[in-house]
């Protein structure tokens, strides 16, 4: 059983061993190829005639270089070596629609007006009082930096990674080295900052057998959640749904029971001889920010 660690969402895949692989977008390995681009980051909202950064992510969670993303309005680019881009928000337009070239699906993206976003101040409006720290943080508001880097995002006084932004939308991931628990947030673009808020980072850990699945066998998915007592929402997905069935369909919720031993648990049913791939997720909606 492998446990892949990627940007979007916590991936288990169960095989013959167990290794743990923590994916970090600043490794200094081999990018991958623009063939492998699966994943594409835009940001939820975008301001009118002001510049945005997504980014493209392959399977495993790696930002990925020389992948051409299409719009809706007929433009075009290419992510960077860092495997972001910069694009400028339509003057005219509610909605953007972009998608990786090639690739099924696309995203959205609402447009809003300068009055909707003011930019001379900087203000964190929504973000998750719960986040995963394999995972992207999303955070709403208005007076960010539309160009990633230009923002710093600081958990604990220690910079996280900005993937995606717009001045009223910033997609974060943690630093790598951080530890569970409590952490203060700090958002900064450029002389703006706002005052700090507190979200829980939590870890996912995963107990199940490493054996491959046989037909008819039923298994149990125990998910620990580490960082936080306080019960939390858990979503599964069946990515192999031919070898197994996930009770409660091909996506599946269950809240941990809280406590020290801080646990939720899923149920497979094996179909046929093989090994399964279920997503794990962890379910935080967004809030007013709080200290």
């Amino acid at each position: 059983m492998r446990i892949f660690f990627t940007l979007p969402k916590l991936l288990l895949l169960a095989v013959a061993s167990i290794s743990i692989i923590s994916v970090s977008p600043l490794a200094a390995q081999e990018p991958p190829s623009a063939s492998s681009a699966r994943i594409l980051l835009l940001p939820r909202k975008i301001v009118s005639g002001e510049r945005a950064t997504l980014a493209v992510l392959d399977v495993n969670g790696r930002l990925t270089p020389g992948v051409t993303v299409e719009f809706s309005d007929g433009d075009k680019l290419t992510t960077d070596a860092t495997g972001r881009a910069f694009f400028v928000a339509p003057l005219n337009a509610q909605k953007v629609f972009a998608s990786i070239q090639g690739r099924p699906g696309r995203l959205s993206s609402t447009v809003l007006s300068a009055a909707e976003s003011p930019s001379g101040t900087l203000e964190v409006s929504l973000v998750p009082r719960v986040a995963s720290l394999s995972d992207r943080i999303e955070i709403s508001g208005h007076g960010f930096c539309g160009v990633a880097d230009a923002n710093r995002v600081t958990f604990d006084n220690q910079p996280g990674f900005v993937l995606a932004a717009s001045p009223a939308y910033l997609a974060v991931i943690p630093p790598a080295d951080m530890n569970p628990g409590p952490s203060q947030v700090q958002v900064t673009c450029g002389q703006k900052t706002d005052q700090p808020f507190i979200v829980v980072l939590v870890a996912l850990d995963l107990e199940a057998s490493s054996a491959p699945l046989t037909p008819g066998e039923h298994r149990t998915l125990t998910v620990h959640v580490k960082g936080s007592t306080a019960k939390v929402s858990l979503e599964a997905r069946n990515l192999a749904p031919g070898v197994a069935e996930l009770q409660g369909g091909v996506s599946a919720r269950a809240v941990s029971s809280g406590g020290a031993e801080n646990t939720a648990r899923f149920e497979l049913v094996g179909k046929q001889h093989g090994s399964f791939v279920i997503s794990i997720r962890l379910i935080s909606p967004a809030t007013p920010p709080r200290l």
